[in-house]
Parts: C-alpha cells; structure tokens; sequence
C-alpha cells in the first residue's frame, strides 16, 4: 500500500501541491505595495496622515493615467517613449490658445472648454501619428516614438522661446478646481484617475478589441492569420495612449498653470515602469489594468518614502525606479521561463 501511495504521488505531481500559496503573478503588486505603507509608517508616522495620502495619490493621477494607455500599446507588443514629451507639447498648446481666447470668450469656462478640446485632438492626432507610422511604415516602435519624443521637446522650447508658457492668472482661477477640488473629499484628480482604470479594465478584459490586443502581443502573425486587423488594433492603442496623456495634461496644467521643456521628463519612464510593476509583460500578450494602478501608486509612495527619510537623497528617485524596472523585467523572464513548456 506504501508502494501504491508513493507511485501515485509521483504520477501525479500537483497532488502535493495542496499547501497555501499565492499567486505571486496577480497579487505581488499588492502585497508589495502593502509592504512599501508598512515601509513608510516605520520610516515616519506621518506617512499614514490623510494630507500625506491625498497628495501621494493625487501625484500618482498623472502618471496613472498614462500608465493605463501604456498598458493597451504594450500589452499588443508595442511601445511609447513619447509621452512626457507629447504631454509637455499639449500644455503649451493648452496655454498658448486658452490665452489667446481670453480677448474674445473672456477668462470663463468656454475659454477652458477650448482648451480642454484641443488637448484631447492632439492627444488623438500624436497618438494617431505614432500608430500609423509604426504600422504602415513597417519601423520599430521604439525608434518612432523616440524620433517623436525629440520633435514634441523641440517643439514646445520653440513655442515658449527657449523659457516657459503661463497661462493667464484669470483663467488659471477658473481652471484651478479641476486640479485643487474635490467631491466628497477625494480630489478631482483622483476621481479621474479611477474612472480610468475602471473603464480601461473593462474594455482590456471584456471587449473584443481588448482580447485582441492580447492575441497582437502574444504572436502578431498567428493574430494576423487569425483575420484580426492587427494595424488597426495596434494604431488604436497608440490613440487611447494619445487620450490618456490628454487626460493627464489636462489635470496638470491647472497645477503650475505653466509648460516648458522641462515639463514631463522621464514620465515615460515613470510609465513603462508602472506598467512592468504592475504585472504586464514588457513582451506584450498579457496585461493587467489594476496591476498598473498598484505600480503608480507604488512609485509615488516610493518618492513620498525618500522625501520622509534622509538615508537616501530625494535627487535618486530616478535611480530607484530604473533599478526597479531592471528588477522586474528580469524576474518576469524568470517566472516565464519556469512556466514555459
């Protein structure tokens, strides 16, 4: 009978497998997000204060946002360099025609509706451009989005000279609750934050559009053969990618109330690695919306940690987070190979 047992466990393997575990794949953004807190209230008490918690997720809106776009464009095999720099592009422009406008509409709300218009088109246009460059013009996403990544930089040192686009103080007034005010105690910037990943959530997991960018990045030809339309898919997470950063221009500008060539550095990397955090794999085919959530609330509350500390200076953020997505990458390829057939 011991022989029968012992011959029995080991035809069938997964029988020995009934301890508790956790799926590392799913919930490893979470649990190491609930290590970063439990990090930071032993750092500093004050972390868990409601000030310190609003700013923290208020600040992780912006690269949130553009996360989740960065989530379609990588999940169906591509990528964005482009986005700080395309961000920094629409808040000049948002400047330059909402100051403009203030002579004819005056310093209202059709004054910031304008605004708000043009930066959702261009967002759609840029994205647009990169979508259709990278699919029809046969050239790696990287070298696209790199290539218009310096061109949208250029462009807005050029429309602000060389130095920095104000919006006017009137209209900044008018425009300011949009980035300053809050429904039922949660900022504004937050709320938006939310009802984007809610409706990126959905339309990823329970559309056809979304199974689609999975097959894309999973195998492009085998989705090709498929009769998916795969240039059209592809072009069309670079547009949702466009209208997020849109988004997220849109609740920055009424924070400064200004643009330049410094505005959006390093957010592409602030996104990609939100992304990778979060669960998506950089190779495309599989991809996780509240994955991306977790990674840039995760990345904020990092920068929030050095701020709290003195052990490491605030001016290595940068580091931290390029080590950050070293790591992850490097375990992703790990855990896949283990898995593999």
């Amino acid at each position: 009978m011991a022989n029968n047992k012992t011959t029995n466990k080991a035809a069938n393997p997964t029988t020995q497998k009934k301890g508790f575990s956790i799926d590392l794949k799913t919930w490893g953004p979470f649990v190491a997000l609930l290590a970063l807190a439990l990090l930071g209230v032993l750092i500093n008490p004050a972390f868990l204060g409601l000030d310190n918690l609003s700013n923290m997720l208020t600040r992780s809106a912006f690269i949130g946002i553009i996360a989740i776009g960065a989530t379609f464009v990588i999940t169906a095999g591509g990528l964005d360099l482009s986005v700080g720099a395309m961000a920094a592009f629409i808040a000049g422009v948002m400047i330059i025609l909402m100051n403009s406008l203030v002579e004819q509409f005056g310093a209202g709300l059709t004054t910031v509706l304008f605004g708000v218009g043009a930066s959702l088109l261009l967002g759609l246009c840029a994205g647009f451009i990169n979508g259709m460059v990278t699919t029809k013009g046969k050239i790696e996403a990287f070298i696209v989005t790199l290539g218009t990544m310096g061109i949208y930089r250029s462009l807005v040192t050029y429309l602000a000279d060389g130095g920095t686009l104000t919006l006017d103080w009137a209209v900044r007034d008018i425009y300011r609750p949009v980035y300053y005010g809050s429904f039922l105690g949660i900022t504004i910037p937050v709320w938006v934050f939310l009802a984007v990943a809610i409706i990126g959530y959905i339309l990823l997991n329970y559309t056809r559009f979304g199974r689609y960018c999975f097959a894309i990045g999973s195998n492009e030809k085998v989705a090709e053969y498929s009769a998916i339309h795969v240039d059209r898919i592809k072009t069309m997470t670079y547009m949702l990618q466009g209208v997020c950063v849109a988004l997220a221009t849109i609740i920055y500008v009424p924070r400064l109330g200004s643009a330049s060539g410094a505005t959006g550095v390093l957010w592409e990397l602030e996104a990609i690695a939100a992304v990778i955090i979060g669960g998506t794999m950089l190779k495309g085919g599989h991809g996780r919306i509240w994955g991306t959530v977790v990674g840039a609330i995760m990345l904020t509350m990092i920068g929030n940690i050095l701020n709290l500390t003195d052990a490491i200076s605030n001016y290595l953020n940068g580091t931290v987070q390029g080590i950050i997505i070293i790591v992850a990458v490097y375990l992703q390829r790990a855990s896949w190979r283990k898995t593999a057939p």
